[in-house]
């Protein structure tokens, strides 16, 4: 409680100052996240480190690192700004008359889901609104949320830190894709067919599908990855006329035209999945990213 009585004592400029120092840990990108001048945050700094007694961050190469006292700050001062913005945040929110570029970050799984939809609905409802869009890795797309390089992620993300945001777009389950001519007689896809033939994996930057291979090693079991893949587009191109199978998510396969593919069920459990959104606590007071957040999962569920 002792850090955010101290943090009252300051001027609410030099906390937003703090607050981007600590997530920039660079000075120059700090004043151009808060359109300054280096030598304005700079003299900001001073005076932070003279009212709170620490030196906050100290360099290390070209980055600020936080001292253990800055580190103690993140909590409560990310409390207080979110309390202050949403305090002083405008009533209401006009999609139509925005002007704003958000940074999203998600696979080419989550954009074939999310962006079909929410682009239809950014052009006819807030078309000045703009979008960029990254890929990165599940862990590589959270530390983006937390340092502010990303507005928001949409992801698999099983730890999420506690300085984060989610909410639940659907729940997902596995199936195996694989060519039509390849299925067993019977129609069914058993465990040692799956095991005897090779396998596509889909992995960003060693991120991997870490459900199905838990589910497998709690069988005791391997499969062979013949192909290991940082992205799907491309991967039912493979396995159509070859005995490769791919295990996927089912809303990825949902246009695969399956006269010459096939769907079918895993033969052992995998545990299903959550997709999620996830946003800095922090910006809990922004209403266009609210607005993004629920025009977001709108989309989801008519879809």
């Amino acid at each position: 409680m002792h850090q955010m009585n101290d943090l009252r004592r300051i001027d609410l400029n030099l906390l937003v100052i703090l607050d981007a120092l600590l997530s920039e840990q660079h000075v120059t990108r700090a004043a151009e996240r808060l359109h300054l001048s280096q030598p304005a945050v700079s003299h900001a700094l001073a005076r932070l480190r003279d009212l709170l007694g620490d030196p906050l961050l100290v360099r290390a190469g070209a980055t600020l690192v936080p001292t253990a006292r800055a580190l103690e700050l993140v909590a409560p001062l990310t409390e207080a700004l979110a309390q202050v913005q949403s305090l002083l945040a405008p009533n209401t929110f006009d999609p139509a008359s925005t002007r704003r570029t958000f940074r999203v970050a998600m696979s080419d799984y989550g954009a074939a889901i999310i962006l079909p939809g929410l682009i239809r609905t950014l052009r006819r409802e807030a078309p000045g609104i703009d979008l960029q869009i990254s890929h990165a890795s599940r862990e590589g797309m959270l530390e983006g949320v937390l340092n502010g390089d990303i507005d928001v992620a949409a992801g698999v993300f099983p730890e999420m830190p506690n300085e984060l945001r989610n909410s639940v777009l659907f729940e997902e389950r596995y199936v195996c894709l694989l060519d039509r001519q390849t299925l067993p007689a019977n129609g069914v896809l058993d465990l040692p067919s799956y095991l005897s033939r090779p396998h596509v994996l889909l992995e960003m930057r060693g991120s991997g599908t870490p459900e199905i291979e838990r589910a497998l090693t709690s069988l005791r079991e391997r499969r062979r990855v013949a192909i290991s893949l940082p992205h799907w587009s491309v991967a039912p191109q493979f396995i159509s006329g070859t005995d490769l199978i791919l295990t996927v998510s089912s809303r990825s396969v949902r246009e695969i035209d399956q006269r010459e593919l096939i769907v079918v069920p895993p033969p052992f459990e995998i545990a299903p999945f959550t997709f999620v959104l996830a946003w800095h606590k922090r910006r809990g007071g922004d209403q266009a990213l609210n607005w993004l957040n629920r025009t977001i999962e709108e989309g989801i569920v008519r879809g």
